[in-house]
Order: structure tokens, then sequence, then C-alpha cells
């Protein structure tokens, strides 16, 4: 690992993430030093950028901001091709990006915003009691725990969320998402694995439109509010599109 290694600080709809050059291996210890909000970079997780080198015109790595390796974030992927793009690694259009759970399709649309493949989703048929709700769970390469309640607001998100993260019914832990459905707009915080509440979660807002569709499967075309903001999740022969937008904030370098 280099003595000084630069990066770029990015979010989508305030989900904030530390991307560097990839390929990149770090100690667990080393990403939590780079996300922490008040000694470090401060973000909720390590995205690195690198070349394809099986099938992907990029690849994409990520770490939670506890050092934990994870498998998809949905922000993260949009904030990877943006990096790509700023740095010319890629034509703004349409690519293929190399990720943990394989290869996944992203494209950029008109206004800037831009759209990742995260299909397929799976929800289990058979819901959970847990905390006396009902919960769906659901696999979006990674997993998740949807429950539907009457505002999200109100819900015991950040006492109730890391004790359902580290049920035992979850041996590699669980998202959390709480959610309150109103024809096809969904309204959302969450809970993330390895993170704590964050202000959007990608791959969650998916799971959560895949646990809405159980009750209204008509609807293929959703908006979801995060507290960072509004993005779209669109079902689409198959494949599960998430849209929004991915920001560059600043750049720096970070000297162990």
């Amino acid at each position: 690992m280099a003595d000084v290694i630069p990066f770029v600080k990015m979010h989508g709809l305030s989900n904030d993430f530390v991307v560097v050059d990839g390929p990149f291996e770090p100690a667990p210890g080393e990403v939590a030093s780079m996300c922490d909000r008040r000694t470090g970079i401060g973000a909720d997780g390590l995205l690195a950028v690198s070349p394809g080198t099986d099938g992907g015109a990029i690849r994409m790595q990520y770490w939670n901001a506890d050092g934990s390796s994870a498998e998809m974030c949905g922000n993260g992927f949009r904030c990877v091709v943006r990096y790509a793009i700023d740095r010319g690694m890629v034509p703004a259009g349409e690519l293929i990006v190399e990720t943990p759970v394989g290869l996944k399709q992203a494209r950029v649309l008109d206004g800037g915003d831009i759209s990742v493949d995260l299909g397929p989703v799976s929800v289990h048929q058979a819901t959970i009691e847990m905390h006396g709700r009902p919960w769906s769970t659901v696999d979006v390469g990674n997993p998740h725990a949807v429950t539907i309640v009457p505002d999200p607001a109100e819900a015991p998100v950040t006492t109730e969320g890391p004790q359902i993260e580290n049920d035992p019914r979850f041996p590699s832990g669980t998202n959390v998402e709480y959610i309150a459905v109103d024809a096809d707009r969904i309204n959302m915080r969450v809970w993330e694995r390895g993170v704590g509440e964050t202000q959007a979660c990608g791959s969650g807002m998916v799971a959560a439109a895949a646990a809405a569709r159980l009750q209204h499967p008509d609807i293929a075309h959703w908006q979801i509010t995060v507290p960072g903001g509004t993005g779209s999740v669109e079902f689409e022969d198959g494949h599960v599109w998430l849209t929004g937008p991915a920001v560059s904030v600043f750049e720096g370098v970070w000297a162990q």
C-alpha cells in the first residue's frame, strides 16, 4: 500500500464514498481509518476502480466503513461509473462493469444521472416475524430485510436496526429497510450492514421496491425517497435498474 493515496470523495443521494484507483487490497483497519468521520476522510464506504480484466470495461471493489468487504452497493456502483468516465477510463454511454457479484450493465442518461442494473432480485415468498412485525427478506446480490411501517421517520432504525443486522437468522448480517408505500412511491430509511444508518442505500432501494411489489405486482416503476433525496427503480424484462445521481465532491490525498 502506497504511503500517499490520491482519492476522490463522492456521493449518490448523500450515501458517500472514498474512491481510489484500483486494484486495491487494503486491510480492514486501513479502510476503517479512511472512512472515520473524525480522524479520517469520512465516508460510508471505500470504492476502488480499475480497468476490467474479466469481461468488463472497468472493475469495482467495495468495502463498508467498518472495513468489511461487501457484495454490492448500488449508489457506489453509480459513483464508480462516474469516476471512470471523469478520468477517461471509459466513454459516457453504456458499459459493462465487473462487480463482486458478476458482470453488470450501466448506462449514462442524457441529464447526467446514471442507471445501473442490479438484477436479478430474489424475494423470499415467506415473511419472517421480528420485533412484532413481518419482514420480507430480499437478495440483491447482498442481503436485505424489509418491513412496512406507517412512517419511516418514526421507525426505530438506530435501536432496532443493529439488532436485525446481527440476528442469527442472517449469518452474514443483513441490511435493514423501513418503508412506507403510497401507490408507486416509497419512503425509506435504512440501517446498512457494517455502516449504520445512512442517507441512502441503492441496493436497499431496489430491495424496498421488490418487497413492495409483493402487494403491487403491476407496478414496474417506483420513485423512492430516502433522507438523501429521491431515485428510481424500474423492473424491465428481468433487469432491475436503479437510477440516480453520482457526484464528485472533492479530491485529495490520504497520507498514512
